[in-house]
Formats: C-alpha cells, sequence, structure tokens
C-alpha cells in the first residue's frame, strides 16, 4: 500500500519531488562547510548523541538525523524540535570518530528550515532565530527590547503586555534603552553578511 503525504505518492526507494528539492538545497549548503562531505562517514555509532549535553529533550537524536538524511526524509528532520534545541557546544563534533562536522550539519538544517519555512508545531524557537537575524542585520547587534518585541509579535502578542512591568522597571534603572544603537561600520558588516549569503549559494550540487 502506498502512504500519502501531502497528495504525493511515497514509493519506497524514490524520492518524491519535494524531498528532492529539500536534499538538493541541503546538500548545496553541507557542500559549503568545511569537511561537510565527511557525512558520508558516519557509522551510526551514536557518540554524538552519547555526547549531546540536550540530546533527553529532542524528538530525534542527532544520530537518527543522520540516519533519517540517508533515508531520504529531510522533511521529518526539519519538522523536528531537534535541530532548534541544538547548543552549539560541538561536542558531538569533537567527539565524533569518523570526524563528521554534525553541528555544522544541524545549522544547515535550520537555514533551510528557515528558506523553505518549514517549522515544528508549537514549538516556535526559530521565531527567536528571525527575529536576532533581522537586528543584528541592521543594527550590527542585538536589542533585547526589540528582540522579546519581534518574537511575541510573530508567536503570541498578548504575552508583551505582562512583560511591560518589567520593561519600564529595567528603563527607569537604566539597565535598558528605548531605542536601539547601532555599531560603528555597520555598513561593513551589512557587506560581510551580504557577501557570506552570496557565498552559500555558489556551489553547484553534483546530481548522482
Amino acid at each position: 500500500m502506498i502512504e500519502k503525504r501531502e497528495n504525493t505518492s511515497i514509493i519506497p526507494g524514490v524520492l518524491g519531488k519535494k524531498e528532492k528539492h529539500l536534499r538538493d538545497s541541503l546538500l548545496q549548503q553541507i557542500l559549503n562547510i568545511p569537511g561537510g562531505e565527511s557525512i558520508k562517514k558516519c557509522i551510526q555509532c551514536g557518540c554524538c548523541t552519547g555526547s549531546c549535553p540536550v540530546s533527553y529533550m529532542m524528538d530525534i537524536t542527532p544520530r537518527e538525523i543522520i540516519a533519517l538524511f540517508r533515508a531520504g526524509e529531510i522533511e521529518s528532520i526539519l519538522s523536528s524540535r531537534a535541530i532548534w534545541i541544538c547548543a552549539s557546544c560541538y561536542a558531538c563534533t569533537i567527539r565524533c570518530p569518523q570526524g563528521v562536522q554534525v553541528t555544522d550539519i544541524l545549522y544547515a538544517l535550520k537555514r533551510l528550515a528557515i528558506d523553505q519555512k518549514i517549522f515544528p508545531k508549537r514549538f516556535p524557537v526559530y521565531a527567536l532565530s528571525e527575529s536576532f537575524v533581522s537586528l543584528t542585520n541592521r543594527f550590527g547587534r542585538s536589542y533585547e527590547p526589540g528582540l522579546i518585541l519581534l518574537y511575541f509579535l510573530k508567536t503570541n502578542p498578548l504575552k508583551l503586555l505582562g512583560l511591560v512591568p518589567l520593561f519600564l522597571k529595567l528603563f527607569f534603572k537604566g539597565r535598558i534603552g528605548l531605542l536601539p544603537k547601532k555599531i560603528k561600520g555597520r555598513e561593513t558588516f551589512s557587506r560581510i553578511l551580504r557577501e557570506a549569503e552570496i557565498m552559500e549559494m555558489v556551489v553547484p550540487v553534483q546530481e548522482s
């Protein structure tokens, strides 16, 4: 019996059009990671999962992420909470006996999730990431009041009302500014970010 997902037939061993697009997009990002091709060397030993301090909070473990990638289940990975829970401690990468760049691969998955707008349900941490990137691109630095404002406007605006007393208390004590301050050389910083985005797009994916 053929399973259905989003009105697309799923045949074992054959990638659907959407999965192939996601896989090609992910491979393009992985090829930009120094040593990214090491993903082929994974032996499924589980050292990454055993080294991860937050794996107990993940719905799929780092080892399972690599296995799902090989199985062509990219959308399942992007829909999980795991890639957003990663603490970026690099313990998995450091301890991997095969030198797989696990943490950097998780970053590539986050970028792909944002590009394709595929996020886990009832877990809007991606909104925090988007808000942070938006502010740093504009001002060259984070701005906590703006970060909180953007995050809750994207997720639950009503929660902002409960934070007003705390904001006023911090503001009158001089612990928080009303308006953000831009860094010196912000235009140079913005050009660096733009160049980095261009570099991510220049590696073509080889057809297998």
